[in-house]
């Protein structure tokens, strides 16, 4: 089983969430939180931070974290044929921006990322991980989990 370790951003102002739209290599898109891998020896606190600059070109402090989410995305539903199962565990915080300007991501796989208004995500096609950090910010549950998010129509892995 591979394993990924990451950290994302749930930034809600003024009645919206900052989303990125990820565009794959083979052009698939879909949107998704600010957010991304940890690299190696990297604390989730500062990836959080890093990753909201390098995706959206915002600067933001970390205000709490939400919670923490572990999903495994069988061996079947994996976008690279032939890999074994993937756990994601992803590390979510609540941020706020503190400066900088929406662009594009340089030389990456965000194509854009917009403020959008809390009623219109639910149309989307979005990431679950759009789903669990919505509903970490809006239960705060004491435990820091949700429970599990159903995958499929507008809600992918």
């Amino acid at each position: 089983m591979d394993l990924r370790l990451a950290a994302y951003a749930v930034c809600i102002e003024d009645g919206r969430v900052l989303l990125a739209r990820h565009v794959r290599q083979d052009g698939e898109a879909n949107w998704t939180l600010p957010g991304g891998g940890v690299e190696h020896a990297e604390d989730p606190f500062d990836a959080v931070i890093r990753e909201v600059a390098e995706e959206t070109g915002l600067d933001a402090v970390v205000e709490r974290l939400l919670g923490v989410d572990s999903r495994v995305i069988p061996a079947g539903e994996r976008r690279l044929p032939g890999r074994p199962a993937l756990q994601n565990v992803g590390v979510f915080y609540r941020v706020r921006v503190t400066g900088g300007r929406l662009r594009p991501e340089p030389n990456g796989e965000t194509a854009e990322s917009v403020w959008t208004p809390l009623p219109q995500v639910a149309r989307l096609g979005r990431s679950s991980l759009v789903d669990i950090g919505l509903a970490l910010a809006r239960n705060a549950p004491p435990t820091g989990h949700v429970a599990p998010v159903p995958v499929g129509g507008p809600i992918r892995h």
